[in-house]
């Protein structure tokens, strides 16, 4: 562990303050802050700027990141941005976001690895000042004297923070849980967690994805033996689905693969992206070759594993293609099975069960961990959660990383573990750690941004607005001709999309908006149809009108007025 440099002292004046931007009050999209010094004098330190998933309910729009409009403005105090683990919903903003920000970003060699790769797709893979750490690393930053410990989760690397200031120290445990096994990478360093505590902890900001769970999360090794046991059970050809980044686990079925005589295919992107980042950091050490897509179909159906992406029903992943029979060149039939080594993520359900669905129909066995133990969580159940609370022994019970039941859940478990205090916050709550008595004492602005393509856009952008209210009622679209006068030269011009059109329904629309259309026209007098505004007006009115009676839907209105002069 490298030496850092003696701990300043606290100033008059000098407050330890924790501001969650994103990540709390919801699971995913984490941004936190950690404030030191005087409110007007201020410098900051971020930890994790992660994306969450659209779940529909933003039409066009995939990906969504925190607003980072606070620290935006206090840029200049911006010391780093500090990543505990390489999961989406901790790095992925960081290549969309660095250009606000343009501070250094710290991460160790794995999580690096995964961040560089979205800074080259960016273009910034040059700009931004990176440092990788290693792992129990120590640093300093500003008045934050920072201290990685490994802890265990569903990736490579995940680190805890202890972030030591002249006011005390905050254990930040990003996301994790206790695997004494874990296959692939570190164990969960106890020792360091217990020195830390026995240390004097003022506060843990802590994941409470599982807090609801009783016992434990289960292991990695009891999934790798499950599979040993099953894969050779197995008739006919064998797909894989887990979440690409869980890289044990992903060895764990290779090796699994391996005993049984099955050779390995990669089906998606990410699978590739994870095993690349995986031995460029030096893991996945010894592993057989992997066959490619045409190689595979030369084989015999029992010699084959395919190790898929979409296990949540992703419609463009790989497992999708292969459901629907789009996949260039990975086919399965009547047969074969699907082993699903994941859970279904909150608001994924519906896309799970219909791709599952498309399998059933066509005869592939379905496995899931309903029927083995083919998934463990990486997150830390009630008792993992008691566990640390017995290591860490802080003052201050924060609870992040989780809907509002979940932190109230963990509050109410922290009580119960006699922990002092326990703050349950919201994004944009500023809570002040020390000194004094922990108390959430301002609220800033908090939000957040749409990746609309290659635009980023807030979440109250009109654009979003107009397509809910497409994605309802449909649209209607009008162009009506005037001369100068304010007659009308010839019918208008309708366009209608989205509005019901079985048994002549779209020939009646149509035939009712001509003639609200003709009898809005008829009741405007001369000198008002030289408005063009009013008769755009009054004619979406007259339209939306006519449709919503019919149909019982408010429907979009556009309409435009076109002048043409007399001959």
């Amino acid at each position: 562990m490298k030496e850092t440099k003696k701990m300043t002292t606290a100033q008059k004046g000098d407050e330890l303050v924790f501001l969650p931007l994103g990540g709390t009050g919801e699971i995913g999209m984490n941004l936190n802050l950690f404030g030191y010094g005087p409110a007007k004098k201020r410098q900051w330190l971020m930890v994790d700027l992660g994306v969450t998933f659209s779940d529909g309910r933003t039409p066009g729009v995939d990906v969504i990141m925190p607003d980072p409009a606070f620290i935006e403005e206090h840029v200049d105090d911006l010391l780093a941005i500090v990543l505990t683990h390489g999961h989406e919903d901790h790095i992925g903003a960081v290549a969309h976001l660095w250009p606000r920000l343009k501070c250094p970003v710290y991460a160790t060699p794995f999580t690096a690895e995964l961040v560089k790769g979205k800074l080259i797709e960016a273009g910034l893979d040059d700009v931004v000042p990176f440092h990788i750490v290693d792992l129990s690393d120590r640093f300093q930053i500003g008045p934050f004297d920072i201290e990685l410990v490994t802890l265990t989760h569903s990736i490579l690397e995940p680190n805890a923070l202890a972030i030591r200031t002249p006011l005390g120290m905050v254990f930040h445990t990003g996301d994790w849980k206790i695997d004494e096994a874990p296959q692939l990478g570190e164990d969960i360093d106890i020792t360091r967690l217990g020195q830390i505590g026995e240390e004097g902890v003022l506060a843990m900001v802590c994941d409470s994805t599982n807090v609801f769970s009783p016992g434990t999360s289960g292991s990695e090794a009891e999934v790798a033996a499950t599979l040993k046991q099953l894969l050779p059970e197995l008739t006919g050809r064998v797909a894989i689905t887990t979440f690409a980044s869980n890289a044990a686990r992903l060895e764990s079925i290779i090796r699994a693969a391996e005993e049984c005589g099955r050779h390995v295919v990669l089906a998606g992107r990410s699978m590739h992206r994870i095993i690349s980042a995986a031995r460029a950091c030096g893991y996945f050490e010894n592993i057989p070759p992997f066959l490619r897509d045409d190689e595979a179909r030369k084989l015999p159906k029992h010699k084959v594993l395919y190790l898929c992406t979409g296990s949540q029903g992703e419609p463009r992943a790989a497992l999708s293609r292969i459901a629907n029979d789009t996949h260039p060149q990975v086919v399965m039939e009547e047969g074969d099975t699907v082993i699903f080594s994941s859970k279904i993520i909150p608001g994924n359900d519906v896309a799970i069960y219909e791709l599952q669905n498309q399998l059933a129909e066509r005869g592939i066995r379905i496995i899931t961990e309903k029927d083995h133990m083919v998934h463990v969580s990486g997150h830390p159940c009630r008792g993992e959660l008691t566990q640390m609370y017995g290591w860490i022994k802080p003052q201050i019970a924060v609870p992040v990383h989780g809907e509002a039941r979940h932190l109230l859940e963990h509050a109410d478990l922290a009580d119960e573990l006699q922990v002092p205090h326990s703050a349950l916050l919201t994004n944009g709550d500023m809570l002040r750690l020390a000194p004094g008595e922990p108390e959430i004492f301002a609220e800033v602005e908090s939000g957040r941004l749409y990746l609309d393509g290659d635009v980023l856009i807030p979440s109250w952008d009109p654009s979003i607005q107009a397509r809910r209210r497409l994605a309802v009622g449909g649209a209607v679209f009008v162009a009506i001709v005037l001369d100068e006068k304010g007659h009308d030269l010839g019918q208008p011009q309708i366009r209608v999309m989205g509005l019901p059109e079985r048994d002549g329904a779209g020939e009646k629309f149509i035939n009712l908006i001509h003639d609200a259309i003709d009898d809005t026209l008829d009741r405007l007098p001369l000198r008002k149809r030289k408005e063009d505004s009013v008769v755009a007006e009054l004619v979406r009115r007259g339209v939306r009108g006519v449709v919503r009676r019919q149909w019982g839907k408010k429907t979009a209105v556009e309409v435009a007025v076109s002048r043409l002069e007399n001959e």
